[in-house]
């Protein structure tokens, strides 16, 4: 029994190590997957696999050149200005957690492999019986994964510290799988209208975000005069800004060239970021520029596996997961919308951060929070595409900026309030600035009838979801262009 329980588990170890936590290759996994339940030829199986698992290689590289990019700052606002802070990123939480762990805890970093299998299957099993969960989306995002197993492992330790390791596991199992489900459902409707039915939602760490501004961007509707921005032609020189590469190269010139000033040359060429007798004026331009270029890869990933995902998943659908939709990286709506809602959401959303962490310094906080890219980038610009899809420019604007201040003020709270500040880094996304903290108060305070009532809320948001809308709920995800014909005719 013994040998069959260590050869599962190495079974599992492989299958999480090589393709769980490694998206390209489950994305390519579920695609070729996809494709041999369809029953087509192997070689357009194949073709399928090594596109999908490309295109996401792609959109990896342009995700990891913009936080690459962004890293002189991020290291020179600590280092420069000597400030002893925690940074708002999903690897430095990831970092932090196994930091302090063990000294916190008396526990290990890897038991969040086994927490991450106990949610992923918790989340197939809701999809599975979606007939009376109401749930549509697999999250499918692993790198992200390990991230939200980490922190919420170590948030249910603080809540429990006294729990066996098994009882820990499952309870966190059951409210981390919960919270993929759940939230990368909310996300498939708002997903659906901007891709015009490409049939994904998202899975990632500002799900909840997402869902409620775009919802509050509806409400912008009504003004006549709140044009989306690719709606918007701008006049005579300012015209140069309609083109989404010229815009972003401008639009970051000006924002990293501020900093990078700031920060000085002298400072740059110390530690490593420049060499001496390099151009200071050319390093700027340079760094602002190739925002641009890894945007643009991003883009070009996103079209690559996005369209092969799509027609493969429907092989999933109808043959294991009726009606579900794969949730996937938050970038795959970078090629949808505005292009330039992108760049948008990413200045408001740090001038919200910067403004904030400014008055937490003024203010003498105990926790100074320093901006991580990630959630500058991913969380607010993703915020600002559907925003502006749903509301118009103005939406596009002031809900990142919101976004922006929730996320260093709900982090600077919560990561001081389960101990993890003292370590140097939270995940900081929107989510486990907002829901996360609201759950972990209800588990500290109402111990196992916390837990339940988390699992309760958790579990009537779909219900909710199902009743403002029987008949298109299910149907927008089966058949899109009937959803969209019935929407039409309800509408008329």
């Amino acid at each position: 029994m013994t040998q069959i329980l260590d050869f599962l588990m190495g079974v599992w170890d492989y299958f999480a190590a090589n393709i769980l936590t490694q998206p390209a290759f489950l994305i390519g996994f579920i695609v070729l997957l996809g494709y041999v339940l369809l029953k087509k030829p192997l070689y357009e199986s194949i073709a399928g696999f090594l596109k999908a698992t490309v295109g996401y290689l792609i959109l990896t590289v342009g995700s990891g050149g913009l936080v690459n990019n962004f890293r002189p700052i991020l290291v020179g606002l600590k280092e420069r200005f000597d400030l002893d802070a925690m940074v708002i990123d999903p690897y430095f939480g990831q970092n932090a957690v196994t930091a302090g762990i063990e000294e916190t805890f008396g526990r290990t970093f890897s038991d969040t492999m086994i927490l991450l299998l106990i949610a992923f299957v918790m989340n197939i099993l809701l999809v599975r019986f979606k007939k009376y969960t109401k749930l549509r989306a697999v999250f499918t995002t692993g790198n992200v994964q390990i991230q939200q197993a980490a922190t919420a492992f170590w948030i249910l330790l603080f809540c429990f510290p006294d729990l066996g390791q098994i009882q820990i596991l499952l309870i966190m199992g059951l409210i981390l799988g919960c919270y993929w489900a759940v939230g990368s459902n909310l996300t498939v409707d708002i997903t659906q209208d901007l891709t015009e039915g490409a049939g994904f939602a998202i899975a990632h760490q500002q799900m909840f975000g997402v869902f409620i501004f775009a919802k509050l961007a509806e409400k912008m509707k009504k003004d006549k005069n709140n044009r989306k921005l690719e709606d918007v032609k701008l006049p005579g020189f300012l015209s140069i800004f309609n083109e989404n590469m010229v815009a972003t190269s401008i639009l970051m010139l000006f924002f990293f060239g501020i900093i990078l000033v700031v920060l000085g040359p002298a400072y740059l060429i110390e530690a490593g970021f420049m060499v001496e007798g390099q151009s200071f004026f050319f390093y700027i331009l340079q760094t602002a520029l190739y925002f641009a270029v890894y945007l643009a890869i991003l883009q070009l990933g996103v079209r690559t596996f996005v369209s092969e995902l799509t027609e493969s998943f429907q092989g999933i659908s109808n043959t294991l997961l009726p009606g579900a939709v794969p949730g996937i990286d938050v970038a795959a709506t970078f090629g949808f919308g505005s292009p330039n809602a992108v760049t948008i959401g990413f200045l408001f959303g740090a001038l919200g951060q910067f403004i904030t962490i400014g008055l937490l310094i003024l203010f003498k906080s105990p926790v100074i929070v320093i901006a991580g890219f990630i959630p500058l980038f991913f969380d607010n610009a993703v915020i600002a595409v559907y925003a502006n899809n749903r509301g118009g420019f103005k939406a596009a604007c002031i809900f990142p900026f919101i976004s922006g201040v929730i996320q260093v003020l709900g982090s600077a709270l919560i990561a001081a309030f389960i101990g993890l500040s003292q370590y140097g880094g939270y995940i900081g996304m929107f989510d486990w600035a907002t829901v996360w903290p609201i759950m972990t108060v209800l588990m500290k305070y109402l111990g196992y009838f916390g837990v339940g009532l988390v699992v309760i809320l958790l579990l009537a948001i779909p219900q909710l979801q199902y009743r403002a809308n029987p008949e298109g709920y299910f149907l927008i995800t089966e058949d899109y262009d009937a959803y969209v014909k019935k929407k039409a005719a309800k509408g008329a």
